[in-house]
This record gives C-alpha cells, sequence and structure tokens, in this order.
C-alpha cells in the first residue's frame, strides 16, 4: 500500500494483503495497518487498485470499513474486489469507477493516467501520476510481453513519451530483480500444454491460480484442439472464471464448459478439469482430490495432474505433499520442476533497466519483493546511471519527501502489520503469537487448587492437568512430583505470611519451570488456578 500525499489530498495506491509466515500460527491473513490513512482519512481523495491480486486489493474490505473514498481500477479488478467487498458487506459503501488504459482522471489536484502493462492477471494498470511536484510513475507489477495471450502489449510509447516530458519519480517492481534477461512470455506455454494434451490418455487435471485468467485461457485453447470438455472445481476459480467471461477477459466457446456432474458421464480422454490447489493448500480441491476426500472427483490411475504455477515461498513442503499423494493415487503430475510448466508475471533484469531507460526518472524508488530485491534494483539503477544519492529504498512506515529538485526521506509514520485471526482483526498481537508458539512447541500444564478462605490450607489438589506436554497416566510418577513441588510452593508462601494470588501462582509457575526444564529440558505454559472457598 502507497500513498501520494500533496499539501492537503492523499491518494492510495493499492490495498493488500500478506499471507502468514509460518511462525504466525493460527494468523488467517495479515494486512497494512492503516492509522496514519484513519488520522488523515478527510484528505483521502481515492483509491486506486492497479490490479485484482490479493497482495493488491485483499486488504480492501478491511480499509473500507475504516476509510470511505472512491475506488479506481480496471473492470476486471473492480469485479474481483467486488466479490471480495460482498463478502465482508461493505459494498454499498463503495463507489466503483472503472478506468481503462490511456484514460486520464482528474482525482483531486492529481491528474492520473493509466498505462497499459502485462502481468500473470489481466488488467493490470501502471500509472503516471501528474503533481504540482512533478510526475510519478507506478509501474504496478508488471513484465515485458511482446506476444501476450491477449494481444495487448505493454505500453512503450506511453513510457517514453513521460520519460521525454521528465519523470520526478519512477516506482518500479522488484520481484525478479534476481533473474538475469527476459521473463519468457505467457504465450509460449501454448505448446507446453499441446504437447502434454496430446500425450495424455486420461482425464487432464490442470491446477493454476484462479487469477490467472491468461493461463485458463490458454488451457481452454487446448482443449478446444483436442475435443475435450471443461469443468472448473473450487469456489475461486468458479467465481473468478464467471467474472472473467462476464467482462469478456476470458472466452469459452459455446458447448465447451460443463458442470462437475457431466464429468463421469464422459469418456476420460474428453475431459479437462481446471482447479484450484496449485499451492498445496489443503483445503482447496486438488490437495482435497490428492488425498482421496474429494466429494465428486477421485483421482484414477491414467489421470495427468498439471500443477501450472510456482511455489510460493513457504508453500514448498505442502505442494510437495499434494505431488506425492497424486503419485499415490496413480496420477502422472507434470509440475515446474520437472517441465517448466510455468512462466513468472514479472520483469527481469533486463526489463527493469529497459523500464528505467524509458521513464529516465530524477529519483528512483524500488517497490515490491523482500528488502535484498530492493538493494538489488537499486544497484541496477545506478548502473545505469541513476546517481546513488537519487535512489531511495523505503520500509513500510518510512515517509519520502521529494521537491522539484530534490528528495529525502523525511521521517516515518505508524505502520507495520495487523493480524487477522477469524472475526478477530488487530486482536492478536506478538504476545499472544509468542504464547501460541510455546503450547506447539511444549504443551501447556494446568494445577488447581482449593484454598481455605479462613487459613489458607490446602482443600483439594492439587489437580495436574497435561495438554501437550506429557500423557499424564503414563507419567504418573512425575505427576506426583509436580503436585509434590506445587505444596512446597504454597508452603513457602505460607512461611513467608503472603497469600496473595498473584505472589502464590508467580512462585508456583517459577517452582514448576524450573523443576520441569530439570527433569524433561522442556519448558511447557504453566497455568496456575487457585480457588477459595
Amino acid at each position: 500500500m502507497w500513498a501520494v500525499e500533496y499539501r492537503d489530498e492523499i491518494l492510495v495506491i493499492d490495498a493488500g494483503l500478506m499471507f502468514p509466515d509460518e511462525d504466525m500460527l493460527g494468523i488467517d491473513v495479515v494486512i497494512p495497518d492503516i492509522t496514519y490513512l484513519m488520522e488523515h482519512q478527510e484528505k483521502i481523495v481515492g483509491i486506486i487498485l492497479t490490479h485484482g491480486h490479493e497482495d493488491h486489493i485483499g486488504a480492501l474490505p478491511y480499509v473500507i470499513k475504516q476509510i470511505t473514498a472512491p475506488v479506481y481500477g480496471s473492470r476486471l479488478t473492480l469485479a474481483l474486489a467486488e466479490a471480495k467487498l460482498k463478502e465482508h458487506g461493505v459494498e454499498r459503501k463503495v463507489q466503483m469507477i472503472p478506468v481503462s488504459p490511456r484514460d486520464e482522471l482528474k482525482i483531486g489536484s492529481f491528474k492520473v493516467e493509466f498505462i497499459n502493462v502485462n502481468h500473470s492477471i489481466a488488467g493490470v494498470l501502471a500509472l503516471a501520476i501528474h503533481t504540482p511536484a512533478g510526475i510519478i510513475v507506478h509501474t504496478a507489477d508488471f513484465k515485458i510481453d511482446h506476444t501476450p495471450v491477449d494481444g495487448e502489449p505493454l505500453d512503450f510509447h506511453k513510457f517514453a513519451e513521460l520519460g521525454e516530458k521528465g519523470v520526478l519519480v519512477l516506482l518500479s517492481d522488484s520481484t525478479n530483480v534476481e533473474q538475469e534477461g527476459y521473463t519468457v512470455s505467457e504465450r509460449v506455454l501454448a505448446e507446453k500444454f499441446e504437447e502434454f494434451f496430446h500425450g495424455a490418455e486420461g482425464r487432464l487435471i490442470v491446477t493454476t491460480f484462479a487469477s490467472n485468467i491468461h493461463r485458463i485461457q490458454q488451457v481452454v485453447n487446448a482443449a478446444v484442439l483436442h475435443r475435450r470438455k471443461v469443468a472448473f472445481i473450487g469456489r475461486s476459480m468458479v467465481n473468478v472464471v464467471s467474472i472473467a467471461k462476464d467482462l469478456g477477459y476470458l472466452k469459452i466457446p459455446d458447448g465447451l464448459e460443463i458442470e462437475l456432474d457431466e464429468v463421469q458421464r464422459l469418456p476420460a480422454n474428453e475431459v479437462v478439469l481446471v482447479t484450484t490447489g496449485s499451492q498445496g493448500e489443503p483445503l482447496a480441491a486438488l490437495s482435497r482430490m490428492a488425498m482421496g476426500e474429494h466429494r465428486r472427483i477421485t483421482i484414477m490411475p491414467g489421470d495427468t495432474v498439471i500443477i501450472s504455477a510456482s511455489a510460493i515461498p513457504g508453500n514448498e513442503k505442502l505442494i510437495a505433499r499434494t505431488i506425492n499423494h497424486l503419485y499415490k493415487q496413480g496420477a502422472r503430475v507434470i509440475y515446474e520442476a520437472v517441465t517448466g510448466v510455468h512462466v513468472s508475471g514479472h520483469a527481469r533484469q533486463e526489463e527493469l533497466k529497459l523500464m528505467l531507460q524509458l521513464v529516465k526518472p530524477k529519483f528512483f524508488v524500488p517497490i515490491h519483493g523482500e528488502y535484498r530485491h530492493l538493494v538489488q534494483h537499486a544497484r541496477l539503477a545506478q548502473e545505469i546511471g541513476v546517481p546513488s544519492k537519487n535512489v531511495f529504498i523505503a520500509e513500510n512506515g518510512d515517509v519520502l519527501e521529494f521537491t522539484a529538485n530534490s528528495g529525502r526521506i523525511a521521517g516515518r509514520v505508524s505502520a507495520g502489520r495487523i493480524f487477522v485471526d477469524g472475526l478477530g482483526v488487530g486482536d492478536v498481537g506478538n504476545v499472544v503469537l509468542r504464547d501460541r508458539k510455546q503450547l506447539s512447541q511444549d504443551g501447556i500444564l494446568i494445577a488447581i487448587i482449593t484454598l481455605d478462605q479462613e487459613n489458607g490450607q490446602v482443600l483439594a489438589g492439587p489437580d495436574i492437568i497435561s495438554r501437550g506436554f506429557v500423557y499424564v497416566r503414563e507419567s504418573e510418577a512425575l505427576m506426583e512430583e509436580v503436585r509434590a513441588k506445587v505444596i512446597e510452593a504454597l508452603d513457602k508462601c505460607q512461611n513467608q505470611g503472603n497469600n496473595d494470588w498473584s505472589f502464590m501462582k508467580g512462585q508456583i509457575r517459577e517452582t514448576l519451570s524450573r523443576f520441569l526444564y530439570e527433569r524433561t529440558k522442556r519448558r511447557p505454559m504453566i497455568l496456575p488456578i487457585i480457588t477459595e472457598v
């Protein structure tokens, strides 16, 4: 999420989310902290969505609940965003304004030009934001594809025209900067699909990102050539395909698409299934098929499964597990590490250099990707002539201040990550995650004691409950020692004349923690519960 601010106006760019890391136990998604925007919401003149991927539109429902502003984007981007807003029941709060490549709009005091670029989803728009201080160009996620599936290549002329006018700041995608050369065109996969379709004797099951309309179109084209019917599986896949068809981004000939109920009635060599689950997500359709848990589709010997996507970092184990189970079910599996049945949607080094040469910015800010990608993109810019003092690597919350002749990091605003867990937004923080991590590693031990209210004598207990630490019935000797340690801690408190519950719980916790670590080398969470009668 970026924001361009001039005097009393703020223009927001994208509202994405990220998926949790392995150590974010129980977290569903991570959204940006928009405290600064909430504090200045009267200044916000609009929100522009560059494209429809989750990391650019996924947080929009949470943002819209706090901020009211018109939302701009391509027709496909807005349709995908609107589906998300409906899930959260906030679609009525938003004015959606569709835009197209080469459109120019006045949004507050900003004039915004929308520029066509290529990526792994249709309807991606780069931005040229004209401000009184100068032009800011935001590339969005992009690559340079001379033969795109939809026939709409990146708008070189507009970028060159902006470069001739003079661009103050370029913000450019850094995701694929570690790769040399050029990113391969999406269209080269047509030959791959032709090869796989020709060699498949049974059913074909293709999984890819639901948002990759161009990839789905190529599967449809191959199905037409090989006289196979196509069925779509998975809620997100069905929803996106329906939206893309309605808007004309996806073209499926009449009679080609069938419902899932019809699949069993057709010969195996006349069927293609397009499904979700390219990242091994446990609840996705492909994963359930692989585990034999899908209600309507069972993997059979002779099936060919094509995983047409690269692994998002952190998902490698899930994907490997899915592939292993597909093989156990008798399927033939084709995936990136074996055949290269995927191409990236992000620009490599030579394309990034070309963008810099076209735009010729005075100042450069690498965006997207991890910190190492930003550093490498910054070096790339310096190699082709951007002065090092004019290159800025910004982190979340940094304020970049530019005038016609100068640029600097001018300070920080409140920024960070908000964890979403179920219906809770922001109620799970680092302390809760730390507790969850401890529980997942060493479990919990609960000590329940009932005391006499008058003299503090133990009336019942200690009762010891273990979850995720040891199995009580097989560790009776240890549990007896734990009970003795609890009594020892309580006696110590009585001898000191301190009957404060907090103090007693602290003594129990400290005594048990030290004892259990000496005996087991584990540190379970210890929860003393004291009641008085």
